[in-house]
């Protein structure tokens, strides 16, 4: 733009520049702490975590992941994705548990984001794009500096003055942006060998891995709003899927077939997502009443209860007595039962299928921290100590802000108004709210016993610092 004014001084083009790189970075800076703060839907279910603890531990293995150091959490998104943001968590769509049709798709997408974490590349791509911050920003100096100085100046000279400043942003941020794709397309084909290297150490097939490629090569055609986030997130090229189809081919289990045990398993989960996510028209459609298989049956069972209507309790548990005699050592039917109960009021009567769950699936946090939500539904003293015990047991091995709120509310039961507070900040805390945390700890920290734990984890706390 031209300056209207001669006076348009050295002082004033100085602070034109500065605010222009100030706007620069906080642009960086606010975005970035946005994407911290944005919670990703998370959702939380015993069966399928196991399932997923079953995918991925001979994975980690492989990769040299110590025990419990890296997790799988699912989001709650219907588009098929999967990514990691460090090197303690991947990160699967709901959307991909349910198209992925074997075991062995999922197991390859694991193994593949297994190679990242290994590798080491969201490090690098972070160290990567703080650089092509600063180098943006020296472009951003040059290419301003020249069109300010362009529309000062004024006249022909002044135009290509600004003609120049314009190309050098743009040749700057094409330069910058090539640069960062290319360490991603090698990122990609690393994250590739090294998954098949996985599989194929744990004698698994690259197929799944292979398929899922194939599959969503096709959509690299279609319009950036129309693909799956996993093509935007992992670009291919005609030579990366040529060499992975080469891979997988010379591998001596490209042939593998999942066992069928763990594609039942994988077809229950896909039912019962189907279920919970789905609306009940959808379900019926996609699991007809015609389809006697046990997945099906599963599918329809949840979705009978949430199609309501009269007796649709009395309807939805007849359906899962019907696959508890089938299937009686199945924790998950039981817990089933356990939840409808739960979500029709019944509390009382969830207890006992809870407990029967529990004890065929002893290691399970999550159903710890659901039969202790149960037997809170009743006001005795003694119900409130069990859910005590097996929510703190729940605590050792999985931290869960949900379990913290059901220790705050046993403990508000008791009378015992410190250590309820002190749970409900561990909550607030584990939530990402600091602010409400640290209310609570202040309030509860004085009535504590000084140096017990309660205290310490209080103290740490209060005196929290978030990252700025």
């Amino acid at each position: 733009m031209r300056a209207t004014s001669d006076t348009f001084s050295k002082a004033v083009f100085a602070r034109h520049m500065m605010a222009a790189l100030c706007l620069f970075a906080s642009g960086i800076v606010t975005g970035a702490t946005r994407a911290r703060a944005q919670g990703l839907p998370l959702i939380r279910d015993a069966e399928i975590e196991a399932l997923l603890q079953d995918y991925a531990k001979p994975i980690f293995q492989a990769a040299g992941f110590g025990s419990g150091r890296v997790t799988v959490r699912i989001v709650n998104n219907d588009a098929f994705n999967a990514f990691v943001l460090d090197g303690a968590n991947v990160f699967v769509h709901t959307g991909t548990l349910m198209q992925a049709k074997t075991p062995n798709e999922v197991i390859g997408v694991i193994a593949h984001e297994s190679g990242h974490i290994a590798g080491g590349h969201m490090a690098a791509l972070r160290a990567r794009i703080a650089k092509d911050q600063t180098r943006m920003l020296l472009t951003q100096v040059l290419g301003l500096g020249a069109m300010v100085a362009g529309g000062v100046s004024g006249g022909s000279g002044g135009r290509e003055t600004m003609q120049g400043g314009q190309a050098i942003l743009q040749g700057g941020n094409n330069i910058i942006m090539k640069g960062l794709l290319a360490e991603r397309r090698s990122q990609e084909s690393a994250a590739d060998q090294a998954g098949l290297k996985y599989l194929t150490a744990t004698k698994q097939s690259g197929r799944g891995m292979l398929d899922t490629f194939e599959r969503f090569k096709q959509q690299e055609y279609l319009s950036a709003d129309m693909q799956d986030p996993f093509i935007r997130s992992h670009p291919l090229s005609v030579d990366r899927l040529a060499r992975l189809s080469q891979l997988v081919g010379a591998s001596p289990y490209a042939q593998q077939k999942d066992p069928p045990s763990l594609q039942l398993r994988h077809d229950l989960m896909r039912a019962k997502l189907s279920g919970y996510l789905e609306t009940p028209v959808a379900v019926f459609s996609r699991y007809p009443e015609s389809d006697k298989s046990l997945p099906a049956r599963y599918a329809r069972a949840i979705a009978t209860f949430f199609r309501g209507g009269p007796g649709a309790l009395e309807n939805s548990v007849k359906q899962i007595d019907g696959l508890i005699a089938e299937n009686p050592d199945y924790p998950y039917f039981y817990e089933l039962k356990a939840d409808v109960f739960m979500r029709a009021g019944k509390k009382s009567n969830a207890v006992s299928q809870l407990q029967q769950a529990l004890k065929l699936a002893p290691a399970s946090p999550l159903i710890e921290v659901e039969l202790a939500n149960a037997l809170q539904g009743g006001n005795d003293g003694n119900s409130s100590k069990e859910s005590i015990d097996l929510l703190r047991r729940s605590l050792i091995t999985d931290q869960n802000g949900r379990a913290y709120r059901l220790l705050a509310n046993a403990y508000y039961k008791l009378g015992k108004g410190p250590e309820a507070d002190a749970m409900t900040a561990q909550a607030y805390f584990y939530e990402g709210d600091v602010k409400q945390a640290q209310i609570f700890a202040k309030r509860a920290q004085p009535r504590l016993r000084a140096g017990s734990p309660e205290w310490l984890k209080n103290d740490d706390i209060i005196n929290y610092k978030p990252e700025t």
